[in-house]
């Protein structure tokens, strides 16, 4: 389901400074990174990021059934707290739940999981209060509404629009990308098409899919439901017509996601449907939304945190398109075919799914790695960095004859980083001036990474792995040459990927982290010779 996000959530992500460049400058003699947005004197920068504490990981237990319809219940009402999960999931965990509900909760369960047009006597007032017009169809699709009331269509033409709209998605996802049509519901809706409603869902939601019917292992036919008017009262960024073809993209890519495994980590689900939202209306542009609450603004939060308050699973979207521009976009569907539960699929969840799939590709922590190191140059890392706004890091200090050293220490959970950049004062002219790193992190089992980055004035860069021995220990040293380097980064990252699953979490296979808090420290040096 696709959500806003609010300016309050953004602030507090990011700061009122966040979106500054990541660059060093010491009396305006040496330049910020290539791409940047500008440059920051290192002073100024350690004081608008002090070592901020780690953040709090939602790894909540699982609710109860009875808890999940109470939730279920005040986000269809449109009372939704900043704390509940989207409507796709919560209905999602409803609809795997309900089993265990017994008497009048059963019966709420089926009343929120009805489609609209079986809801007229709805206690949630979610269904439909009049008659449903004739639907608007094609050989795939349905189109349901009603001709009156507040649940109607600005014009007689918006369902075929819709209509068309949602046909386009089809061909683009299922015929032109190789993904798996939605499951069939038999004749659910009144046709074996596939349904989407039109309902207005009151600005607060643009629109969900819901699960339906179990088919084989854990897939499932459903059903969506997508805003009907998207009146810019309500949606006030983007047009209409913009908002439903993102809305479009993202909620049928959650009705083929059931086609491979309904129960998927919810980080993977919404990230990966996110993505989808480019492939679709690459000009709309409506997930840089999230940007703020990707790993590129808030790399201290792990790549699989799924948050019911900061939304960061769809701002991680950005790691698939960072990932499909080097690989192409096919590197999606590999992920879910490994992730899907048929005969022929792997069966994996996400992160397995994941490693998988770039076993030849470098492996999944050398592209982690690499993806976190290059964020601090968008422009680099991304087909439209270049529009976005420069990144901050977690300290920088320019180093000089007389200031040679500086040390960086800090605690980094699993999937996540911390940058810290370097600056050579002009005075450090020549090649005999070099910067000697030394990098100590936790146990290699674990997966510690360091990427060194030397930013050169001439706009290229040399990326350079740190070999870690088997205590996390590694040394690298770089040219420091102020003539031809404007600046190095350090990046280090905790690449854990190992867990103790089924711990009922929202984290990777609903598991708890074995490697969080793993300190790390970086020590640079100027050297001669």
């Amino acid at each position: 389901m696709r959500r806003f996000v609010t300016t309050a959530m953004t602030i507090a992500l990011v700061g009122g400074a966040a979106l500054a460049a990541p660059a060093v400058a010491a009396d305006n003699e040496s330049p910020g990174l290539p791409g940047s947005a500008g440059v920051v004197d290192p002073g100024d920068l350690l004081e608008l990021t002090p070592e901020a504490p780690l953040p709090v990981l939602e790894e909540e237990l699982e609710p109860t059934a009875s808890e999940t319809l109470t939730t279920a219940r005040r986000v269809l009402a449109g009372n939704a707290r900043p704390s509940d999960p989207s409507a796709t999931l919560v209905l999602r965990d409803l609809w795997m739940q309900k089993a265990q509900l017994r008497g009048a909760e059963r019966r709420q369960a089926d009343a929120l999981l009805a489609r609209p047009t079986d809801g007229i006597t709805d206690p949630q007032g979610f269904g439909y209060s009049v008659a449903e017009a004739p639907p608007v169809c094609n050989t795939r699709l349905c189109i349901h509404y009603v001709a009156t009331g507040t649940d109607a269509p600005p014009s007689p033409d918006w369902p075929a629009q819709n209509l068309a709209v949602m046909d386009s998605v089809w061909t683009t996802i299922v015929d032109g990308m190789g993904y798996r049509a939605p499951v069939r519901d038999g004749s659910r809706g009144g046709s074996p098409q596939f349904d989407v409603y039109l309902k207005d869902l009151g600005g607060s939601l643009y629109g969900f899919c819901a699960g339906e019917r179990r088919a084989k292992k854990r897939t499932a036919s459903g059903y969506c439901v997508l805003d009907n008017d998207f009146a810019t009262s309500q949606f006030p960024n983007n047009t209409p017509a913009d908002n439903l073809a993102v809305t479009a993209g993202h909620e049928f890519f959650h009705a083929v996601q059931y086609a491979y495994d309904y129960a998927e980590d919810p980080w993977m689900m919404e990230s990966t449907a996110t993505w989808m939202e480019e492939r679709i209306a690459t000009h709309v542009n409506d997930n840089r939304q999230y940007l703020p609450v990707s790993q590129i603004y808030a790399p201290q939060v792990p790549l699989d945190a799924f948050s019911r308050t900061n939304g960061f699973q769809y701002g991680n979207w950005v790691f698939w398109e960072y990932l499909t521009s080097r690989y192409g976009n096919g590197l999606v569907l590999k992920a879910w075919k490994q992730a899907g539960t048929l005969r022929r699929d792997g069966d994996k969840y996400s992160l397995t799914a994941l490693q998988k799939v770039l076993r030849k590709k470098g492996g999944f922590h050398k592209n982690y790695a690499r993806f976190t190191a290059g964020n601090l140059t968008p422009a680099v890392n991304f087909p439209e960095g270049a529009e976005y706004p420069g990144p901050k890091v977690r300290g920088a200090k320019v180093l000089s004859k007389r200031k040679r050293t500086k040390r960086f220490g800090t605690r980094i959970n699993h999937l996540a980083s911390a940058s810290y950049v370097f600056g050579p004062h002009a005075r450090l002219s020549g090649k005999k001036w070099n910067l000697a790193l030394q990098v100590r992190g936790p146990a290699k089992r674990t997966s510690p990474a360091a990427v060194v980055v030397v930013h050169l004035l001439n706009g290229k860069k040399q990326v350079k792995m740190v070999r870690l021995n088997r205590a996390g220990d590694g040394h690298k040293k770089v040219s420091f040459d102020s003539r031809r380097v404007g600046a190095v980064s350090v990046t280090l990252v905790n690449g854990s990927t190992r867990y103790r699953c089924n711990r009922d979490t929202v984290l990777a296979c609903g598991g708890k982290s074995l490697d969080d808090r793993a300190r790390f420290s970086v020590k640079a040096r100027v050297t001669r010779g």
